[in-house]
């Protein structure tokens, strides 16, 4: 830096700072040159489906007391063993699952293998079974059968509840005419007169 006296400004030389550029870049470079060149990339396993299920129910609800001493897998939240982490509640501890860090400690690229035709076709077989099974197949006769059988219970159900409203009325009018002759018979008289009942 030059600084003249009529001028107040600074002035950078730029000749300087460009040859101390190229020194602190040379430096560098024969830095990274004594660390070793970078070796051959690590290769990592192909993503895979998980083979166990994520305990997420197992906390919840649940009171728990933290002290000073509380090791970190005990704290309150989700505890990461594979990363030694602790996640506060349940997205975030599923998005740090699926995430690529988790992953890369899991030995694990966030890469997935590319699945053949062969494959494809075979999974779509698997799932045309599984959908089969579950289809229940009926033979007309066997369908109209059951429709039949079904109708017949409604049927006799009906029946029964008809039976049962007929014994309650019988059994009120028996009632009320049992009340009727107990009156009369307290008032002193069985009858107005009349030869009809």
């Amino acid at each position: 830096m030059a600084m003249r006296p009529d001028d107040h400004r600074r002035k950078w030389d730029r000749e300087e700072y460009e040859k101390l550029a190229a020194e602190r870049l040379k430096a560098e470079e024969e830095e990274d040159d004594e660390s070793g060149k970078k070796g051959p990339p690590i290769k990592r396993e192909l993503l895979k489906q998980r083979e166990y299920k994520v305990d997420l129910d197992s906390k919840l609800g649940k009171s728990v007391v933290i002290n000073k001493n509380t090791p970190t897998s005990q704290s309150g939240g989700y505890y990461c063993n594979v990363c030694d982490c602790v996640v506060k509640d349940s997205i975030n501890f599923l998005d740090h699952i699926n995430g690529k860090k988790h992953q890369r400690n899991l030995g694990m690229s966030m890469r997935i293998e590319r699945s053949s035709l062969d494959q494809v076709k075979q999974r779509f077989q698997q799932n045309k079974k599984k959908m089969e099974e579950k289809k229940k197949e009926y033979d007309m006769s066997q369908r109209m059968q059951e429709l039949a059988e079904e109708e017949e219970r409604m049927k006799e159900y009906r029946r029964e509840k008809r039976h049962e409203k007929k014994r309650k009325l019988e059994e009120m009018l028996d009632d009320q005419s049992d009340q009727k002759n107990e009156l009369s018979a307290i008032m002193g008289f069985s009858g107005f007169g009349s030869s009809k009942k």
